[in-house]
């Protein structure tokens, strides 16, 4: 059984006073791969936030601990030096900034050490060609101007880049088309394969098929009402979420 690299104990959290998670107990084992799925607002987007240290979301009890260090209290910045990652429904726009340059002061607030630029544009290089794309992407500011899909493929290639310890993808594969999805899968796997940890929260089930699944929980109404293995996916793709309820 692998050692536990994430652990939620209790959470109960919320926004402006209203609780939307109620007592989330969770392990994530290093290497694996969990899904979270369950309809529209139940919780899903939340829980992702409130692992990553967003402040707008309100923990008012439980506990985060990453790679047993507790990590409740710190704030996202924090959490990402210590190798968290989230990519996000709706990247934000950072007119000024290229993605090289967030990147390369991305992973100099990470190590505390100065970017060895030759391994870096190596690894730049490497990376545009397994995601199949342009250099120019780099060299745009972050997002701005970037389609859907460019923006999601830009998530994984940060993801790709980065290395952290563990990625949770919010809805990465929502408004994709085939191809875009495919690549982003690609991206997915290669993260998984070489031996990062990950946590997706999807409606769609298409960015799992190149994915070895290790366990699928089912949040409803702020709460995991299931957990299950990959079986658990067809399960709900068949019956829908009612079922559980």
């Amino acid at each position: 059984m692998a050692d536990n690299i994430l652990q939620i104990k209790g959470l109960h959290a919320g926004v402006d006073g209203e609780e939307i998670l109620h007592g989330i107990d969770l392990n994530v084992g290093r290497g694996e791969i969990h899904v979270l799925m369950g309809p529209n607002g139940a919780g899903k987007s939340t829980l992702g936030n409130l692992i990553m240290g967003n402040p707008i979301y309100e923990r008012t009890e439980g506990q985060i601990i990453l790679d047993g260090e507790d990590i409740t209290d710190l704030q996202a910045d924090e959490r990402a030096k210590r190798g968290l990652f989230m990519s996000f429904q709706n990247p934000l726009e950072v007119p000024g900034l290229s993605m090289e340059a967030f990147l390369r002061s991305a992973i100099r607030e990470r190590t505390g050490k100065p970017v060895k630029i030759f391994q870096f544009k190596k690894k730049i290089e490497e990376t545009l060609s397994i995601l199949n794309m342009e250099e120019s992407y780099v060299e745009r500011d972050l997002n701005v101007g970037f389609s859907g899909g460019e923006k999601k493929k830009a998530e994984i290639f940060q993801l790709l880049v980065l290395e952290p310890k563990i990625a949770i993808l919010d809805e990465t594969d929502s408004g994709l088309d085939v191809d875009a999805v495919r690549t982003v899968s690609k991206g997915v796997e290669l993260f998984c394969q070489n031996g990062g940890t990950l946590i997706i929260i999807t409606h769609s089930t298409r960015i799992l098929d190149a994915l070895k699944v290790d366990h699928t929980h089912v949040l409803i109404d702020g709460k995991i009402v299931k957990s299950g293995d990959a079986s658990l996916v067809q399960q709900i793709n068949e019956g829908g979420f009612e079922a559980l309820k």
